[in-house]
């Protein structure tokens, strides 16, 4: 299996700002797995909250790169097990497993999906997401995409402003990103206007605050989702339990 690497800067159409920062554009690796004449590729980004850059990224999957070119590839599942012991970031790892499976589905000639036995028609619809701006921008960035679901980022003093405006311009779902900005006494206070506002859940209020998780999930009215509190399968009980 032959491995190779291509970084790109991608320049978003928007500046994109969540409540902890703000960029214009979007370094990103792409890992290259090829075999008996297939290529599968694979993603990741750089990510300064999680202190990876793409230098980084690329230092680590080359220091396995002779090793991947030896390896016996046949089956995504067993590469990701053999990737694991070679303590590479998460973030190197989904894009080595990514260019895996998108090299396998070629090689079967077949879509993953229906490898997996599953249909796209089955499929839960993804949401558009509207980052932070004055609230006349984000107005027009809802506009300019309709969508039947949206995932709108807060964490600003103008928080129920901002939904109260958007909700007159669509009836779509609403999903809010606070990307760990609030507390949790702003999140259950917060939770009932944003519900009758037609808010399906939140994502990540609060950083990495077990308690304040905890009493958020017993007190809110709203469902709340783990993003930056999930980042590896041992997380998944522990954010089950909060």
């Amino acid at each position: 299996m032959q491995v190779r690497l291509s970084q790109h800067t991608l320049h978003l159409k928007h500046p994109f700002t969540i409540s902890r920062e703000s960029h214009q554009t979007q370094d990103t690796l792409i890992v290259h797995l090829s075999q008996d004449g297939k290529t599968g590729y694979g993603e990741t980004t750089s990510n300064p909250y999680y202190g990876h850059t793409i230098g980084e990224l690329r230092d680590e999957i080359k220091s396995v790169s002779s090793e991947i070119e030896k390896y016996p590839f046949s089956q995504p599942e067993e590469f990701h097990k053999w990737l694991k012991g070679k303590n590479l970031s998460s973030f190197a790892l989904c894009a080595l497993d990514l260019a895996a499976h998108d090299l396998y589905g070629k090689m079967q000639n077949t879509p993953l999906y229906e490898l997996w036995g599953t249909s796209i028609e089955n499929y839960p619809l993804t949401n558009y997401t509207i980052g932070i701006d004055s609230i006349e921008n984000m107005v027009a960035k809802m506009k300019e995409k309709p969508w039947p679901i949206y995932k709108i980022k807060l964490g600003t003093s103008e928080d129920l402003d901002i939904v109260r405006e958007l909700r007159k311009h669509s009836d779509a779902i609403f999903r809010i990103d606070a990307n760990g900005a609030w507390t949790a006494a702003q999140t259950i206070a917060i939770a009932p206007e944003l519900k009758k506002l037609g808010v399906e859940f939140i994502e990540q209020p609060l950083r990495a605050d077990w308690s304040g998780m905890e009493e958020v999930a017993h007190h809110s009215v709203l469902p709340v989702i783990a993003d930056e509190s999930c980042l590896v399968e041992e997380d998944v009980e522990r954010c089950a339990l909060h």
